[in-house]
């Protein structure tokens, strides 16, 4: 158990804006969480979940929704809250179930969506867990350690920034699930807070990836350091990552788009240095999922494609790219959990429509 300081948030949060592959939500936001809760006199605690007893109760809060919000426009006839609406979420949750939340775990890794949980935890003055169910971030409820052992996802809590509450239960499968909260994202401008798996520590202990949030402290720290000594980050990165660096170039093209309350789209980059005269593309659904070299498949999910904008010398988050950006291609390993039968059928080659094996990049 120890307790977080400001500079070691910023490198958990940038370290899981890199495992985001792209997703995950932007990190400026996920600052904005994080200095709320230290504003209002919040500390932030980091455990593992062997340390708590098995009763205490731990649930997941997350933004799910598409990368780019909806213009208000749509929406100027209705009330805005000041709360955030994880907290509305929280409230709900608190008077449906009657519970004492004792901690967090992240629904993912990411810029926005791991601050969140930390912001969660910091506000009930509760405990952050170092551990997720994804270990990079994804786009669907299902993409999860927890769908992959079989813990319900449901009931979900939700809130949006209208006020609006909705307790999603009785819910046939987690396929469902998602449908549901994200049919609900998509009339709540595209953003909505949910909190699911409000479940003990004996239950969720066997089905997250424990150590994920060290991780991304780890990963943060070697980028910072790199970044400081004016050493190549991407180097760095993918050495320290067990990965490699796969393509250098810049931008030529890129395209975005709001599908089904997802942000969909492709980046194609130009090769330069050791990759001149190739083409490197990279298809996108919120999350970085699969990568073309000269047309033929080259990385596919589990993988993790994380972008690096080597001029500014940051992480790459969707959908904010612009024409002749200098990207950096990292490729890290993919969480074991989803290299086995059930987790490659839930987030493997044949999500994207593919019809080919997995083959691990690194």
């Amino acid at each position: 158990m120890r307790q977080l300081n400001r500079q070691q948030i910023s490198d958990i949060l940038c370290g899981c804006a890199i495992l985001g592959t792209g997703g995950g939500g932007e990190l400026s936001e996920g600052f904005d969480y994080i200095d709320k809760a230290i504003a209002a006199g919040k500390t932030f605690t980091l455990v593992d979940i062997d340390q708590l007893s098995d009763n205490d109760m731990l649930c997941t809060p997350y933004m799910l929704g598409a990368l780019t919000l909806e213009h208000a426009d749509n929406y100027h006839h209705l009330p805005q809250t000041s709360q955030p609406s994880i907290m509305t979420a929280y409230e709900r949750l608190k008077e449906y179930t009657g519970c004492n939340i004792h901690g967090t775990i992240c629904c993912e890794l990411g810029g926005a969506n791991t601050a969140i949980s930390f912001y969660l935890a910091a506000m009930i003055d509760g405990v952050i867990i170092d551990a997720d169910p994804a270990g990079r971030a994804v786009p669907e409820i299902t993409h999860s350690t927890y769908y992959l052992n079989n813990l319900p996802a449901a009931p979900i809590f939700t809130a949006n920034e209208f006020g609006e509450c909705f307790v999603c239960e009785n819910i046939v499968d987690d396929e469902r699930a998602e449908q549901i909260v994200r049919a609900l994202a998509m009339v709540s401008r595209n953003d909505i807070a949910a909190i699911d798996h409000v479940m003990s520590v004996s239950a969720m202990k066997h089905a997250v990836i424990k150590g994920t949030i060290s991780k991304a402290l780890a990963i943060g720290e070697v980028y910072r350091n790199a970044k400081s000594q004016g050493i190549d980050i991407a180097n760095q990165i993918a050495k320290f990552g067990g990965g490699l660096v796969r393509f250098r170039g810049h931008v030529v093209d890129f395209e975005f788009s709001s599908q089904n309350g997802f942000t969909v789209g492709t980046i194609t980059i130009k090769g330069e240095g050791q990759f001149q005269n190739n083409e490197y593309k990279i298809h996108v659904k919120n999350e970085n999922l699969w990568s073309q070299l000269n047309g033929e498949v080259d990385v596919t999910i589990p993988d993790l494609i994380c972008c690096l904008d080597m001029d500014k010398k940051e992480p790459v988050t969707n959908p904010n790219l612009t024409l002749e950006m200098n990207l950096a291609v990292v490729i890290l390993p993919a969480p074991k959990e989803f290299t086995t039968e059930k987790g490659l059928a839930a987030f493997g080659p044949s999500y994207v429509g593919l019809d080919s094996e997995y083959k691990p990049a690194v």
